[in-house]
């Protein structure tokens, strides 16, 4: 016989258009939560603005002006954050040389990523959790490097939320490892995302999520004066593009376009973000990006791993990618005065809340199998415990197949559950959790007794 407990609030989750409403915070993730500042990432804005021009091929060797500048003193930031980790938060600047490439890189020039990490306390944890943002920017000529192009929401937004908590989290002693990664030539072709991502792959780094957050700090948007602060967008790519033919047909075969990581990761981030941040909907995407643009997860999702891209719900074209001038009594580019900082630090708190909860949850079950012979009109499912972190037991998730989101939820302490749904009309998927509640990504099972 399995165990079962039904959790009040959580076993019946109405699918609705306004924010789940989920209970049962994590006290430890609720007060980093709050000490998100919304002065402190607007410092980091302004002082990240007065490099003037912050484009991938501006100066590296300038002590007050140009990218060089700018990633140096965001290394400094870290570092004197570093100073309230007891060595666990170490940060460097990742450096190798871009070669022309006929578009966009017009000759040899130095790049750097700034990378900040703190480790994870558990040894026998290998999971790396990664917030980035890109530092370059640029204006109307993707290839002009001397006018200034201040990016303060494209994407100073994205590096002061990375800044903002390593801030708050220093101190935090999580089982998993996180990352702060600020990369360098977005614009120009996404360039240091691919750099570490392939670095992740040649190290065999156990990456189980990316958070890429982009241009997610103005709540007005450009056409019809839209301004709204409570929404935010997680794009999520559905089929992956790096996907054998043989992992495509069991895809089909199980109905899962629609599962894969990097859509389970979403999820994850809306009902994890709603949780701990209030006045905030999370709205999922079902693509990777928006037509025709492109952003500092595609490497990585490219390459196998969970990475989806956090926007704004309304992006401001007048502000973003425009020389700064006036025209016709508009102002345009991306200026500090547009932004709206207390927007963005709800947008901080989403990325926080995920990323503590998935740093402190147990890793994900293993070997995650349903049952396929026999009635129908059961469900079985069996897994493994998984290789760290201490368990409490596991959350079993259930929807029906055209809906969007988890619909309900079953606690069990065993490694198995027999439920009374048909396995061939409802999706099926299992989360570790710890005593405390925190929950790994939800996983999805394979067939299994065919």
């Amino acid at each position: 016989m399995f165990k079962r407990y039904l959790l009040l609030g959580a076993f019946f989750l109405p699918l609705v258009s306004h924010a789940q409403e989920i209970v049962n915070r994590d006290p430890e993730i609720e007060r980093y939560v709050k000490a998100i500042s919304a002065d402190s990432m607007k410092a980091s804005v302004e002082k990240l603005v007065s490099f003037g021009s912050r484009h991938t091929m501006s100066s590296v060797t300038d002590a007050t002006k140009g990218i060089g500048a700018a990633r140096r003193w965001t290394l400094s930031k870290f570092q004197s954050y570093a100073k309230n980790s007891g060595g666990r938060l170490t940060a460097e600047l990742q450096s190798w040389t871009l070669k022309p490439d006929g578009r966009r890189i017009d000759k040899e020039h130095e790049i750097a990523n700034v990378v900040a990490t703190l480790k994870g306390t558990d040894p026998a944890d290998d999971r790396v959790f990664v917030i980035s943002a890109h530092i370059d920017s640029r204006a109307f000529d993707i290839m002009n490097r001397d006018i200034d192009s201040p990016g303060a929401n494209d994407d100073a937004s994205g590096v002061a939320t990375a800044l903002e908590l390593a801030r708050v989290m220093a101190q935090a002693k999580f089982p998993a490892t996180l990352v702060f990664l600020i990369v360098s030539g977005e614009e120009q072709g996404l360039y240091g995302a691919d750099y570490y991502a392939q670095q992740a792959v040649d190290k065999k780094w156990n990456l189980e999520a990316i958070l890429n957050n982009d241009t997610m700090g103005s709540s007005a948007g450009s056409e019809m004066s839209v301004i709204d602060n409570t929404r935010l967008r997680v794009f999520s790519e559905g089929l992956p593009a790096y996907q054998t033919a043989e992992q495509a047909a069991t895809i089909r075969s199980i109905g899962a376009e629609n599962d894969g990581k990097t859509r389970q990761l979403a999820r994850y981030m809306k009902e994890v973000g709603e949780r701990y941040v209030e006045n905030l909907e999370v709205v999922l995407i079902y693509r990777n990006d928006r037509f025709q643009r492109g952003g500092d997860h595609t490497p990585f999702v490219n390459r196998g791993f969970a990475a989806v891209r956090i926007t704004e719900m309304n992006e401001n074209f007048d502000h973003q990618h425009q020389d700064i001038h006036t025209e016709k009594g508009k102002e345009y580019g991306d200026l500090i005065k547009f932004m709206d900082f207390e927007y963005l630090r709800k947008n901080a708190g989403v990325n926080l809340a995920a990323l503590a909860n998935l740093a402190k949850a147990p890793q994900m079950p293993q070997e995650v199998k349903i049952e396929v012979k026999g009635s129908a009109n059961y469900a079985k499912l069996n897994w493994k415990a998984p290789k760290s972190g201490k368990v409490k037991g596991y959350y079993v998730l259930m929807r029906e197949t055209y809906q969007p989101f988890w619909q309900k939820k079953f606690f069990v302490t065993d490694t198995s559950i027999t439920l009374p749904y048909s396995r061939d009309s409802y999706f099926f998927a299992v989360q570790s959790i710890t005593e405390g509640g925190n929950e790994s990504l939800p996983v999805i099972p394979l067939p299994t007794g065919r």
